[in-house]
């Protein structure tokens, strides 16, 4: 027999999200369980992808992201974060805010060090961390308000570690962190001398009255902050895999090594299609927000009208429903029957959930057009069918 694989990739599942996108196509059910939307992106970056078909660049772009992709990036950055980032020297274009992840956390950690998460947490994460040789530690968000107990992070920030990963706004609790709970995080960084690595793809779906705070701009943070983020969610083009890391230039100097050798760079011909978004003014945002509030409106009434018990999130597009009436010790049992008998795609919250007592939780999303969603309610009628 040839020699064991490695360690690591045992101690992680395949993606349960993914996995039960795959479920979903089986049952022909309506897949509201991995997070990418329905329509179409803005016209004008499809007009533009149609002229950069034939107009090129068709190569490899520059390795940390094509000069005039970056420039539109860091103008659209400054705006919304309030400092002017540089863009030769403040940001790398990755694969998609998954690869930004990675390349950040390979960026500060070694093999060994500790990254705080909080929990629940998007699945990644915990790869990441075990990929890059280092170890989670878990501290817990209490629903239903998804708050921390400073207590809990503190004894986490105890145990040295290199790293704290934060997803604001929170995939999946949709939990907006409000200014005075990021400066207690940041106060901890500083006094612990830990990095923090924010995953802010969702800063653009932010419900009233609810504001996001960029972490990178709290007093002092900047030396210690690695911002990722994605184009995918704020431009519906999850399949492009464009995303970014920003932070000061001795970190970026670092993470371009690591990205030079993850995937060398990001698809140039994208790069180049999406600078009309980038350029999009305040009205597209404005919209883009009151897109999703109408569909968060839509889709909780529709299933406080079923009388399913759900959080209400801050920002994101996901909500968490309670299954602990229907009688299953399995949650992803559960969501293999939701999708076989009632039609529906969702994720089992053990995927997301450190703590056993919230794996009884399940994740849905209405990144959907209207039709979907109420055709995903209609077949939730049925929901009560598989109670036990």
């Amino acid at each position: 027999m040839p020699q064991p694989l490695s360690q690591r990739t045992a101690d992680f599942t395949d993606s349960i999200i993914r996995r039960m996108t795959r479920v979903s196509m089986k049952y022909n059910a309506v897949n509201l369980s991995q997070g990418f939307p329905d329509f179409d992106p803005p016209r004008a970056i499809l007009d533009r992808l149609a002229q950069v078909a034939y107009e090129g660049p068709h190569q490899y772009s520059v390795t940390w992201g094509a000069q005039n992709f970056r420039e539109a990036l860091a103008k659209k950055q400054s705006r919304f974060m309030g400092r002017t980032i540089d863009p030769d020297k403040e940001i790398v274009a990755t694969c998609g805010s998954t690869e930004a992840m990675m390349c950040a956390m390979m960026t500060v950690t070694n093999p060994g060090d500790k990254v705080v998460v909080f929990s629940p947490f998007y699945e990644n994460y915990g790869a990441d961390t075990i990929l890059s040789g280092a170890e989670p530690i878990y501290v817990p968000l209490h629903p239903p308000a998804f708050t921390f107990d400073v207590d809990e992070l503190e004894a986490a920030f105890r145990q040295h570690p290199k790293a704290l990963v934060l997803c604001n706004p929170s995939n999946p609790c949709g939990r907006v962190f409000t200014r005075e709970e990021l400066l207690t995080i940041a106060e901890m960084a500083t006094k612990y001398d830990v990095y923090v690595i924010t995953d802010e793809v969702y800063e653009h779906i932010v419900y009233a009255p609810h504001t996001h705070t960029y972490f990178a701009t709290l007093p002092g943070m900047w030396n210690r902050t690695i911002s990722c983020s994605s184009l995918s969610k704020t431009y519906s083009i999850t399949g492009w895999r464009l995303g970014y890391i920003i932070a000061q230039e001795d970190i970026i100097e670092r993470a371009k090594k690591v990205h030079d050798f993850l995937t060398v760079g990001c698809a140039a011909p994208l790069q180049e299609a999406v600078i009309p978004a980038l350029e999009f003014g305040q009205d597209y945002y404005d919209e883009l927000l009151a897109k999703y509030t109408h569909k968060k409106d839509l889709f909780l009434k529709g299933l406080d009208d079923l009388h399913i018990s759900h959080n209400d999130p801050e920002g994101a597009y996901y909500v968490l429903l309670d299954i602990r009436e229907y009688g299953y010790e399995s949650d992803l049992q559960f969501c293999k029957n939701l999708a076989r008998e009632v039609g529906v795609g969702a994720v089992p919250g053990s995927s997301f959930f450190r703590e056993p007592v919230n794996h009884l939780i399940r994740r849905l999303h209405f990144a959907k057009n209207d039709d979907t969603l109420n055709e995903a309610l209609n077949r939730l009628e049925k929901i009560q069918k598989l109670k036990k």
